[in-house]
C-alpha cells in the first residue's frame, strides 16, 4: 500500500476458516493481520441494490477486488454491468446499464471516473454523477478502441490483458490505440464436441499476411476531439507500436514504435494537444530488438531506459532530451526486471543474472554506475516486490527442491521475518531422485547450462535410458534453480522408473543474453539443434547411458524443435511433440517475423526450418499431442503434419485433446495426457 506499511494479500488456508473476507490487510513488520474490509457491510449495501438477491450480493461482497489508486473503492462487474463500492462506508451504486457487457474496466488515477470498453469503443463513467460518455463512436468488429486484438496481446502487451488504453497522471486524458483489422485474414477454429459444430472465427495474421493497422489517439476526460499522434513518417502498414504511456507531467505520451520485421525500435515522445510527436531514441542489433519496459522518469526529468544493444540487456541513464548520460550496469550477464529507485538515496533497485544465469537474484546500485550489491544471498531463484518507499520488499524465493516461501526483508536485504513458509509436507513422501547442474561446452565453446534427474537409486555401474525435456525458443530456459511445478515432478516419476532426465538450453534459450540469439537469426532450429546434439555427445560419453535409447520431448516451441529433431536428425530414438509449429510460416506474424523475418523475405530460411517439408526423413518413434480449439499454435499445424507424414508413407502416434486450448488444463484430460505420454515412454523407450 502506498504509506509502505502494510500490504494486502489474499486471506491464507489457514485464515479463511475464522475469517469470510478473501482479502486481508498486513503490517508488513509485525505480520500482523486483519480483514481489509468489512464484507457484511459490503454485502448489505448490495442486497438493497435492485436486482441483487441475497445469494448475489454475498457472491460479490467475497469476490475478487478491482480497487482504485487510493485503495478506498473498488470495482464489482455483475450480469455484465459495472458498480462501485466504497470499502470504509455501505456505500454500493450502479455504474453502467445495458445488455452489452463492460470490458478493460479502470479507475482513473484520481478515483473520479472509471474507463472501459463496449461495443469496441472506448467510454468513461463519473463515479459521483454516473453520467457516461463515449470517447469513440465508430467502433466494431474489425475496428477496435481501447482494445487489443490477439496478435497484439499475445506478442506485445502481455498475454491476458486485453487492455489498450492508459490514462495520464493527472486524471486529464486517456492515450489509446485504434486497431483496424480489415486487412487482417481470418482463421477459423471448430469445436468438435457439440451436436452441430461450434466454430470460432478470429482475425489471425500469420507469417508474411497483413497485419492491423494502428493509431495512437488521445482523448480528453471532460471532453473536446479526439487527438491523434501524428506518425506521418512510418509508413502505415509496416508499423507497430508496442508500448504506450506518459511522461509524469501528462503532457506527453511516450511510446515505442518498431518496424514490422522488428529490426529497430524507436522511443518517442508525443505532444498530448497536438499531436506532434518527436524521437528520442533509436536501438537496433545486428538481427532484431525485443521490446523493453517504458522508461523510468527521475524527479530531475531524466530518466532510465533498459537496451540489449550490447547483447545483454543493462541499464542507461539519459536526458530527457534523449542524449546519454552514461550506461549504469554492464557485464556478461543480463538485468530481467528494473524495480524502480529510492529517490532518497540515489539506489536503482533490479532482478539480475549477475551471479548465476541459471537463478535471478535482486540487487540495487547507486546511479552513477557504483556500488553494485547482490541483496538476496540464498542461493535460488528471487522475485522481489518492493513496498513504494523502497524501505523493504517481499522475496518469494525457491529452489529446484522447494515450493515457492515469501520473506520480508528491508531494503539492505536484512530478513525481517518470514511471510509464508510453505511447508509442502507431502513432498517428503516422494522417493525424489538426486538433481544435478551442469555446463555443457558446445563445439565452439559456448557453455550450455544443463540439469539431470537420476533414479532414486542410481547406481553408475549400470545403464539407463535417458528421456531430454526442451523447449528451445529464443530467451527461454527451462534449466533454473527454481521450483518447477507439476512437470518437474513427473519427471521424478519418470526417473522412479529408471529413466535419467536430461535437461541443456541450447545457447538461444540459455538465458544469457541476446547475443546467442542473434545466431539463430533466420533460420530458427538449426543452431538449436546442433547444439542439442553437442549435448548429447557429452551424455553419450557417460557410462551410465545406453546411447540407443535417448527419446525428447516438448511443448509449443519445443513441440517444434521435438519434430524438428526427428526429421532433421537421427540422433533420437523417440519424440513427443505437444502443439508444435510444423513450418514457421502457418505462426502468427509478430513472432515469427521478429526471428525469422517475412517468408517473402527468407523463403530458404522457412524452408529449410520446415518440418512439412522434411516429413519423409522422418526418422524413430513420433507422438503428436494437440488441442483441436487451440487458437495460438493452431491445430491446423498438426493436421497438415499428419497428412505430410501419410503421404511418405510415415507411421506415428496421435492424440487429440477435445476443447483444450494451446495448454491442456482440464484436470480429467491433463491427467490423461501424463498416462498417455508415461506409456508411450514405457513402451518405446
Amino acid at each position: 500500500m502506498e504509506d509502505g506499511r502494510y500490504y494486502l494479500q489474499p486471506a491464507l488456508k489457514s485464515q479463511r476458516q475464522t475469517v469470510t473476507v478473501p482479502v486481508m490487510k498486513v503490517e508488513a513488520r509485525t505480520g500482523r493481520a486483519v480483514p481489509f474490509y468489512d464484507a457484511a457491510k459490503m454485502e448489505a449495501a448490495f442486497a438493497r441494490l435492485p436486482g441483487f438477491a441475497g445469494e448475489e450480493a454475498r457472491k460479490v461482497s467475497r469476490a475478487p477486488l478491482h480497487l482504485n489508486r487510493a485503495r478506498t473503492a473498488t470495482l464489482v462487474t455483475h450480469a455484465d454491468d459495472l458498480f462501485y463500492y466504497e470499502l470504509d462506508g455501505d456505500f454500493a451504486v450502479r455504474l453502467t446499464t445495458g445488455p452489452e457487457p463492460e470490458v478493460g474496466e479502470e479507475f482513473s488515477p484520481d478515483g473520479r471516473f472509471v474507463s472501459f470498453v463496449r461495443d469496441h469503443n472506448l467510454h468513461l463513467v463519473e463515479v459521483a454523477t454516473q453520467r457516461e460518455r463515449a470517447l469513440t463512436r465508430d467502433g466494431g468488429p474489425e475496428l477496435f478502441y481501447g482494445r487489443l486484438d490477439w496478435v497484439y496481446q499475445e506478442e506485445l502487451y502481455g498475454r491476458g490483458d486485453f487492455k489498450g488504453y492508459w490514462w495520464s497522471p493527472d486524471s486529464q486524458r486517456i492515450a489509446f490505440l485504434k486497431l483496424d483489422e480489415s486487412p487482417v485474414h481470418e482463421f477459423t477454429i471448430v469445436d468438435h464436441l457439440p451436436s452441430r459444430l461450434k466454430t470460432e472465427v478470429k482475425n489471425y495474421p500469420k507469417a508474411g499476411d497483413p497485419n492491423p493497422l494502428v493509431e495512437l489517439g488521445v482523448a480528453g476526460a471532460v471532453g473536446g476531439p479526439v487527438a491523434w499522434v501524428d506518425t506521418s513518417r512510418y509508413r502505415p502498414s509496416e508499423h507497430l507500436i508496442v508500448r504506450v504511456g506518459w511522461t509524469p507531467d501528462g503532457r506527453q505520451i511516450v511510446f515505442q514504435l518498431q518496424d514490422r520485421e522488428q529490426i529497430w525500435l524507436d522511443l518517442n515522445l508525443a505532444d498530448a494537444t497536438t499531436g506532434a510527436m518527436k524521437t528520442l531514441l533509436r536501438e537496433t542489433t545486428p538481427a532484431f530488438v525485443e521490446i523493453t519496459d517504458q522508461p523510468y522518469w527521475l524527479d530531475d526529468g531524466t530518466l532510465l531506459w533498459q537496451s540489449e544493444r550490447t547483447g545483454y540487456r543493462h541499464i542507461y541513464h539519459y536526458k530527457g532530451d534523449g542524449s546519454l548520460i552514461r550506461q549504469v550496469t554492464e557485464g556478461d550477464w543480463e538485468v530481467r526486471k528494473l524495480h524502480g529507485v529510492d529517490r532518497r538515496h540515489n539506489w536503482i533497485y533490479f532482478t539480475a543474472t549477475e551471479h548465476r544465469p541459471i537463478e535471478e537474484h535482486v540487487y540495487r546500485v547507486r546511479l552513477d554506475g557504483t556500488g553494485l550489491e547482490r541483496l538476496s544471498q540464498r542461493p535460488g531463484s528471487h522475485a522481489a516486490q518492493f513496498s513504494p518507499d523502497f524501505r523493504h520488499y517481499l522475496d518469494t524465493w525457491s529452489d529446484v527442491q522447494t515450493p515457492k516461501k515469501v520473506f520480508l526483508h528491508t531494503a539492505d536485504g536484512g530478513q525481517v521475518r518470514v511471510v509464508d513458509d510453505n511447508p509442502v509436507s507431502a513432498l517428503g513422501e516422494y522417493r525424489l531422485g538426486g538433481v544435478e547442474f551442469l555446463q555443457i561446452p558446445t563445439r565452439d565453446g559456448f557453455l550450455m547450462e544443463a540439469m539431470l534427474i537420476k533414479p532414486p537409486d542410481f547406481d553408475p555401474g549400470r545403464k539407463y535410458p535417458v528421456l531430454q525435456y526442451n523447449y528451445g525458443g529464443p530467451h527461454a530456459p527451462v534449466v533454473r534453480n527454481a521450483w518447477l511445478g507439476d512437470r518437474f515432478l513427473w519427471h521424478h516419476l519418470l526417473a522412479q522408473r529408471g529413466y535419467v532426465i536430461w535437461m541443456c538450453d541450447n545457447r538461444s534459450a540459455s538465458g544469457k543474453g541476446m547475443k546467442p540469439v542473434w545466431e539463430t537469426y533466420g533460420r530458427l532450429g538449426e543452431v538449436e539443434l546442433r547444439d542439442m546434439e553437442d549435448g548429447l555427445a557429452w551424455l553419450k560419453r557417460q557410462s551410465w547411458v545406453e546411447e540407443d535409447r535417448i527419446g525428447l520431448w516438448g511443448w509449443s516451441y519445443g513441440g517444434f524443435m521435438a519434430a524438428y529433431a526427428m526429421t532433421h536428425s537421427t540422433s533420437y530414438k523417440l519424440a513427443i511433440a505437444g502443439a508444435p509449429v510444423t513450418d514457421w510460416r502457418l505462426y502468427d506474424s509478430i513472432y515469427t517475423e521478429r526471428y525469422m523475418r517475412r517468408p517473402q523475405n527468407n523463403t530458404a530460411g522457412y524452408d529449410a526450418t520446415s518440418v512439412l517439408k522434411a516429413a519423409a526423413n522422418l526418422h524413430g518413434k513420433l507422438l503428436l499431442l494437440h488441442g483441436t480449439t487451440d487458437d495460438n499454435v493452431h491445430f491446423q499445424n498438426t493436421v497438415k503434419l499428419v497428412y505430410a507424414l501419410q503421404q511418405a508413407g510415415k507411421e506415428f502416434e496421435l492424440m487429440i485433446y477435445a476443447d483444450s486450448r494451446h495448454r491442456v488444463r482440464d484436470r480429467a484430460e491433463l491427467l490423461h495426457l501424463r498416462r498417455v505420454m508415461t506409456r508411450f515412454i514405457l513402451e518405446n523407450l
